[in-house]
């Protein structure tokens, strides 16, 4: 069986710059991928088969389905493929899990179904299938412009720790949409905190002060009781929390793994479900 992983993400910077004419908004955005990962296998089959550990994941409302779908249409290939999700990112949790998925499906039938398609026509399929599909061919450290599907690799952040709390509410319907509408005109930026990032990362030198996400400003009046599970993660020793995509993760990122495990450990003894992971500078998927 091919193996493939799909890590998770946050946002080192999230800016809206407005409302585009096609209803979507233009961002620029530096993503960061990180070792919490989902595990996908492949094998032939007859038809196209989803399946997962997690009974909570539903593979016709999950990007999976779509984007084996769209290669295989693509491709004009009449195989199938068993596909078993092996999940690991909390669904809906703004760490980009779906997004990821789908990319590794992509790179994991296209090398299971060869002859293969370029990386320019794989590009082509992540960026109609979603916004954030694009980033996850890419991983490590990557600028995100139009909206969302137009990335540049940059240098790589300085190796972090990240410690992800995730609050326990229901899932929210259309959530990234829905807190898209709640941003107004003042909530826009003009790009310069992204690019303030993107010298940061070029210097070698970033620190959390240089950490901006946009829907902080609705976040935390959308979600119940985020502001609470922020406030908690900061007294048990978060040194600065911020909202991971359109949540409701929260995250911190420390120097010291001594640090990051003593605070992972904190939030699992107060029953809270959190992760440890660290920042990847590359993608081993393969």
């Amino acid at each position: 069986m091919l193996t493939v992983r799909a890590p998770a993400k946050i946002n080192l910077t999230l800016e809206v710059l407005g409302e585009r004419a096609d209803g979507f908004h233009n961002i620029r955005s530096v993503i960061q991928a990180i070792n919490l990962c989902d595990s996908l296998g492949f094998s032939l089959s007859d038809k196209i088969e989803v399946s997962s550990d997690n009974p909570d994941f539903i593979p016709e409302k999950s990007l999976v389905a779509r984007a084996a779908a769209r290669l295989q249409q693509v491709k004009g290939c009449d195989q199938g493929a068993r596909i078993e999700v092996e999940k690991r990112i909390p669904l809906s949790s703004g760490l980009g899990g779906d997004s990821s998925d789908a990319a590794a499906v992509l790179l994991g039938l296209n090398e299971l179904w060869q002859p293969g398609l370029k990386p320019v026509k794989l590009l082509e399929l992540a960026t109609r299938l979603g916004s954030d599909v694009a980033f996850f061919l890419y991983g490590g450290t990557a600028l995100a412009e139009g909206r969302g599907e137009k990335i540049a690799p940059l240098p790589a952040l300085p190796h972090r720790w990240v410690v992800l709390l995730t609050p326990a509410m229901p899932e929210v319907e259309k959530k990234t949409k829905q807190l898209y509408e709640r941003l107004k005109p003042k909530h826009y930026s003009d790009g310069k905190i992204t690019d303030s990032m993107v010298v940061g990362l070029t210097r070698g030198a970033v620190s959390p002060s240089m950490l901006f996400n946009t829907f902080e400003n609705v976040a935390y009046d959308f979600f119940p009781k985020l502001k609470l599970y922020k406030e908690h993660f900061l007294k048990l020793g978060a040194p600065h929390v911020h909202l991971a995509g359109s949540g409701p993760t929260l995250f911190t990122m420390l120097e010291d793994r001594a640090q990051a495990e003593d605070l992972y450990q904190r939030c699992k003894d107060q029953g809270l479900e959190a992760y440890l992971a660290d920042t990847l500078s590359s993608l081993d998927r393969l």
